[in-house]
């Protein structure tokens, strides 16, 4: 019979009862832990989080009042609010077992016990603990993936020779528990190829967790991935799992990993080398199964080359490195998406009757989408609404491509403003290259691409 991988902390005084209570429940425990110094109380709580502790109400010799053990219970609640405790005495006193329910104790038991009444409760009291901590899980990620549920995600729709690797890397990495990297510029679908993989792999059962790091703030970085236990900083009012709990046997996608500062990635890759996570102010370490999938449209290896990404981080997230194409090299999915974002648009506007003429699609095909496959589903529902006619014509979509000229020409002394203008001249005559551009502002190559998330560039 497989034992229960659960962790029971017995503090009684008197040394036959420990060793019966060790003999009984290491039978179908993992870890059973027994003390007999009340002292070491604090020790054994700060080095493992136990599911169940069954305390002894008096240790002196004598005393039969249970306040030593009130004492302890209040001790025990006061580091974990959260721990499953059992009182244990031997004198049946009603009076001592309702002042320890009331102190926050789960249970009471009367020594001297039979070992079927032990194992029972201290089983129950393991579920209980269990079925809580699953609760907690449940309601701090439900709120997530139903949001992420009521998003239309579709399957990635291509007739492009160019996402044929694509696709083969999807399947092909499904399968197994590789780490992803996902490349690719604003608006390629990155998200959608991490889904992808996920729902193609063993754990599409479980969670799928996205996390923009773009917009998680450094003091933010720790208690949105790694959780936080209640009263650790002044708005923690309550137990929470991080993202990677949260995700716990299925997938963790990281969007923007680009963005994290080195002082964030040192802490990523901490987790990751040790498959664990501590929340913010605990010191309990909390095992990891998670499949992890990054995305980013920044150039990781130039960053790495010039210390502004971890190259050890870098080697622990790309086992395999999936690169997508924008849209001007696989001009042939324009039409294709452009009439699957009609027919998604025109249900949603209760405009289904809507078509897109031959000339329309010409001019579809011929711009550049700097916006990539996004750009183009805002352009279909844009034309959707404000079209007043059936068929929708080229006039229905305002597309501008963006001027030859080197320099543009400034008359505010805004100096947010003049700074993005700066931005975009640079970048302008480096022909798109962001290192010469970022030399050309004299800036670090990860503070240009700040700045251009800033202005939207």
């Amino acid at each position: 019979m497989s034992k229960i991988d659960g962790k029971i902390l017995v503090l009684d005084d008197d040394q036959g009862v420990l060793y019966t209570a060790k003999m009984i429940l290491k039978q179908h425990f993992e870890t059973v832990v027994t003390e007999k110094d009340p002292l070491k109380l604090d020790f054994l709580l700060n080095q493992e989080k136990y599911d169940v502790i069954v305390l002894d109400m008096n240790f002196s010799y004598g005393l039969t009042s249970g306040k030593e053990g009130i004492k302890l219970l209040r001790k025990v609640l006061a580091k974990d609010p959260d721990a499953h405790v059992l009182m244990n005495t031997a004198y049946g006193d009603i009076d001592i077992a309702v002042e320890a329910m009331k102190e926050g104790a789960v249970d009471f038991l009367v020594k001297p016990w039979q070992k079927e009444k032990l194992l029972a409760t201290v089983t129950a009291i393991y579920e209980l603990s269990k079925t809580k901590k699953q609760l907690e899980n449940l309601k701090a990620s439900q709120k997530i993936v139903v949001r992420d549920q009521h998003k239309a995600y579709e399957e990635i729709v291509s007739v492009s020779p160019a996402m044929k690797p694509v696709f083969e890397a999807i399947k092909k990495v499904a399968a197994t528990d590789a780490n992803v990297l996902i490349l690719g510029e604003n608006g390629t679908g990155k998200e959608l190829v991490a889904r992808a993989i996920h729902n193609s792999s063993p754990r599409v059962d479980e969670n799928f967790i996205k996390v923009d790091l773009g917009a998680v703030t450094e003091s933010l970085f720790q208690s949105e991935l790694f959780g936080h236990v209640k009263g650790a900083f002044t708005d923690a009012h309550e137990n929470r799992p991080g993202r990677f709990e949260m995700a716990n046997h299925g997938t963790l996608f990281l969007d923007e990993i680009g963005n994290l500062s080195l002082a964030m990635q040192a802490k990523l890759l901490t987790t990751l080398q040790f498959k664990q996570v501590t929340r913010v102010g605990s010191n309990k370490a909390i095992p990891l199964d998670t499949r992890l999938i990054c995305a980013t449209n920044m150039p990781l290896y130039e960053m790495a080359s010039e210390k502004e990404f971890r190259q050890d981080l870098l080697y622990r997230i790309n086992t395999v490195e999936i690169k997508l194409p924008p849209l001007r090299e696989r001009i042939e999915d324009i039409e294709p998406l452009a009439r699957h974002f009609l027919k998604i648009y025109g249900k949603k506007y209760k405009k289904e009757k809507m078509r897109l003429n031959e000339t329309t699609i010409n001019k579809l095909k011929a711009y550049s989408w700097p916006g990539n496959v996004r750009e183009l589903q805002h352009a279909i529902e844009r034309a959707i609404i404000m079209s007043n006619s059936p068929l929708l014509a080229p006039e229905d979509f305002l597309l501008v491509e963006r001027p030859n000229q080197n320099v543009i020409a400034t008359d505010t002394f805004n100096m947010e403003e003049m700074e993005k203008q700066a931005i975009q001249n640079a970048i302008r005559n480096a022909d798109g290259n962001l290192t010469q551009a970022a030399k050309a502002l004299g800036v670090g190559r990860s503070t240009l691409y700040r700045k251009m998330e800033k202005y939207k560039l």
